[in-house]
């Protein structure tokens, strides 16, 4: 006799407020962030739940989310007749007068999401990585185990233990976490690589009544941060009642001879190493799998053209990600992922940069190693990501590693 299907809700926590992104998240939530041309992060998060078969969502929300509600409410529509639902639900202090104190609190503080649901099972992820992952491969382990929370893992360099949330399994049973330590120096190595370590993905299975008992717990308790990483999961591992879930055993439709890709785009010099991970010939991250998509809000800007100028030099583009709207009319694009509406004009140059909706190079205008946020205007002649002492004298973010960044709308001064 086949068991009853377990009920589950996922929670989508997107009430970052992103500030090692800064300028991208000056004017809107973290998971707002636009990637890849036409995408925004929460896209990635929201697409792997409903590939997943999970249509039952609510996205919790806090820091300037304007842009982000808009983009779930005219994108993410599920069918009301079958009670599926993507809702964006905004800090609403049920339980005092605070706003969400941390993770764990935001979802405490929305109790009334898990009542009114009334699933078996809560997948608690975040809304800012870039993954493809099914989780309900995950959730099957989780119900399996009979553990009552499991921690998705994704397996590191050793050297990076200090940037992550690190997973310690039980030497008599490596599927039961032993400890979880927040950004610790140094931790040993997995037993089958010694070079690698498992961290945290910052996604959770849980059976629904004991996650609810741990919030509980964790709102009564005076020493805590009320963090999903920093205090429930680690409560759960007190009690011998946590599982971890490798993400290399994840297995997708036409992925199976590509690494299981994962990034933290957290931090200006990382989203954007993922978007030149995405215009490598052989991508790192693959965009065009027709069996997980990733959905987003369809542009209505017309397809992308690449044409000559008046002075008959041709619009060229290589190794780069255009998206509907861009127009290249004698200008230069190399190893560059430019988004809706994008203008490069004749003779500019475009290299190994990121540009957000509505950017226009002027003529003769040269970009490299830069990100310049929606509709900053470029103008003719001048240079962007050449001279770091004059980028930042014009009031340009520039990061250690030399990347350039603009704010939305940035005035960049003509030359003289």
């Amino acid at each position: 006799m086949q068991m009853p299907q377990k009920k589950v809700l996922a929670i989508v926590l997107a009430g970052g407020e992103g500030k090692r992104l800064m300028p991208l998240t000056a004017d809107r939530a973290k998971p707002a962030v636009p990637f890849a041309g036409g995408y925004r992060l929460i896209d990635f998060a929201l697409s792997n739940l409903v590939n997943s078969g999970y249509l039952k969502i609510v996205v919790l929300t806090q820091y300037k989310s304007h842009s982000l509600d808009r983009h779930i409410s005219e994108t993410w529509r599920m069918s009301t007749l079958l009670r599926n639902y993507v809702a964006s639900v905004p800090a609403q202090q049920r339980r005092g007068k605070d706003w969400f104190l941390g993770s764990a609190n935001a979802i405490y503080q929305s109790m009334n999401l898990i009542h009114d649901a009334r699933p078996d099972i809560v997948v608690v992820i975040g809304a800012d990585h870039v993954y493809r992952m099914d989780f309900q491969q995950m959730v099957e382990q989780h119900i399996d185990s009979g553990v009552s929370a499991t921690v998705a893992a994704v397996r590191q360099p050793l050297e990076l233990a200090s940037s992550f949330g690190v997973i310690e399994t039980q030497r008599s049973d490596p599927n039961l976490i032993e400890r979880f330590v927040e950004k610790p120096a140094k931790t040993a190595g997995l037993a089958d690589d010694p070079t690698q370590f498992l961290a945290s993905m910052g996604n959770y299975v849980f059976t629904a009544d004991a996650l609810v008992n741990a919030l509980n717990e964790d709102a009564r308790a005076k020493d805590t941060d009320h963090d999903m990483g920093g205090d429930i999961v680690p409560w759960f591992v007190e009690q011998n009642d946590c599982g971890v879930y490798d993400f290399t055993t994840n297995v997708l439709p036409e992925e199976a001879d590509r690494t299981h890709y994962w990034r933290d785009v957290g931090t200006l010099d990382s989203y954007y190493d993922a978007h030149m991970d995405l215009v490598k010939p052989l991508p790192d991250f693959n965009l065009y799998n027709p069996e997980w998509p990733i959905f987003t809000r369809q542009s209505v800007s017309p397809p992308a053209k690449l044409v000559r100028s008046a002075t008959k030099r041709p619009g060229t583009a290589v190794d780069s990600i255009l998206s509907q709207g861009v127009v290249i009319s004698g200008g230069t694009v190399a190893q560059s992922v430019l988004s809706t509406d994008v203008r490069v004009h004749n003779e500019a140059w475009v290299e190994q940069s990121v540009l957000l909706d509505g950017v226009v190079v002027g003529k003769g205008a040269k970009v490299r190693n830069a990100i310049l946020d929606k509709n900053v205007v470029v103008p003719e002649g001048v240079q962007i990501g050449f001279d770091r002492a004059e980028d930042e004298a014009r009031g340009f973010t520039v990061t250690e590693s030399g990347l350039t960044v603009t704010s939305k709308g940035q005035f960049v001064p003509p030359l003289d």
